[in-house]
């Protein structure tokens, strides 16, 4: 079999996106139909994008461009090199690179699986030592690398793609059973449907038994400790930020199952880990003396938000005054009883994927080298 060396212009059409309007954070910019997919979209997406947590307005699309799905997204700043294709219209800014492929000459999956395997340790490589490490078009375009014909190249996106679909029918599982758990601790917690609420007095608020206490006065929020990317050895714990879970580490810091709350960047999120898990020093967490399913689904439904504009992040003592209402204990202990069985099974779904991610990466590069024949 002839693998061709080529650079992704000779293989399809590349061009930077567009955001020309200063200042960026210009409100009339967002808040539309259109979504405006950033770097951290590529990163934690999966094979397609299909979430994105901003959107443009009319006045955003005109300066910028919708790209179709299908498009292969191409990190250059912030997360250098990382790829996803849009599942959906798009727009994104100049800090990602399109590449729409020619038909006869590139699968749009079998290049995004090659970044994967090949060419993301080159191009970060290549970007070390500039000012921001940034990846230029020009420096994109100037690396060759091997491609097969466009029939091989389908049939190896096909058997890789396989283990992505999976990875990602998992994923939605995973986000109904969450939806599942969120809407029922709002269905008896927010809005006071609990079984037997008709036969339960209601006083300035809050049923019959209940309390409200201070976060403080039920669990301690803890400092997460430092540990930079460089620094992390990739192991089977679960390196969390304030975005979540951002690597993994080969020591905890902490045992599980804890609750993390960010501290720094996205403020007051509030993450569940079912296991050990090392929480970075962007996030506060509570270990698994004081961390339960009721308080994480309260902590869920908790403000955090400062109007203090001057101090950035998430003040400890702000945090600990927070006010949660609390159910008497045998509504408590019972929907912890209905919740642990989804939370059994998210975990079972998240190590599977897990297993399916490490075999995918196995191969990745055994095809995308050749050496595999398909």
């Amino acid at each position: 079999m002839t693998w061709s060396l080529k650079s992704l212009d000779e293989i399809g059409f590349v061009r930077r996106g567009r955001s020309r309007h200063r200042p960026r954070d210009a409100e009339h910019l967002y808040g539309g139909p259109y979504p405006f997919i950033q770097t951290g979209d590529v990163k934690h997406a999966n094979l397609y994008i299909t979430e994105y947590s901003q959107t443009y307005s009319d006045a955003g699309l005109t300066q910028s461009k919708l790209w179709k799905e299908g498009t292969l997204c191409i990190t250059i700043a912030a997360n250098i090199a990382e790829t996803a294709i849009l599942g959906i219209d798009a727009c994104f800014p100049d800090s990602i690179i399109g590449f729409i492929p020619d038909s006869d000459k590139a699968d749009v999956r079998f290049i995004k699986y090659l970044f994967d395997a090949l060419l993301q340790r080159r191009y970060q490589q290549f970007t070390q030592g500039a000012a921001q490490d940034n990846l230029s078009q020009e420096k994109l375009l100037s690396l060759k690398f091997p491609v097969p014909d466009i029939k091989t190249q389908k049939r190896i996106s096909d058997v890789l793609a396989t283990y992505d679909i999976l990875i990602e029918n998992n994923r939605r599982r995973i986000q109904l059973l969450e939806q599942a758990a969120r809407l029922l601790y709002k269905e008896w917690f927010v809005h006071l449907r609990f079984p037997g609420h008709e036969h339960v007095n209601i006083k300035d608020g809050m049923p019959e038994g209940w309390e409200r206490k201070k976060l403080g006065d039920i669990a301690q929020l803890n400092y997460g400790k430092g540990l930079k990317e460089e620094e992390r050895i990739p192991g089977p714990y679960a390196v969390y930020g304030s975005s979540g879970k951002i690597g993994t580490h080969e020591k905890p810091l902490v045992q599980g199952p804890g609750i993390i709350v960010g501290r720094k960047g996205n403020v007051g999120s509030v993450f569940w880990s079912e296991e050990d898990f090392y929480p970075i020093d962007t996030v506060y967490f509570i270990g698994n003396d004081k961390s339960g399913l009721f308080l994480y689904y309260s902590l869920l439904h908790t403000s955090f938000i400062s109007t203090d504009v001057a101090v950035p992040g998430l003040n400890r003592d702000l945090a600990h005054s927070r006010q949660l209402l609390i159910a008497e204990p045998k509504l408590k202990s019972l929907f912890e009883e209905m919740v642990v069985p989804i939370h059994k099974q998210i975990y079972i779904l998240q190590k599977y994927n897990t297993s399916l991610a490490k075999a995918r990466d196995l191969l990745l590069p055994r095809l995308m080298n050749g050496e595999i024949a398909v």
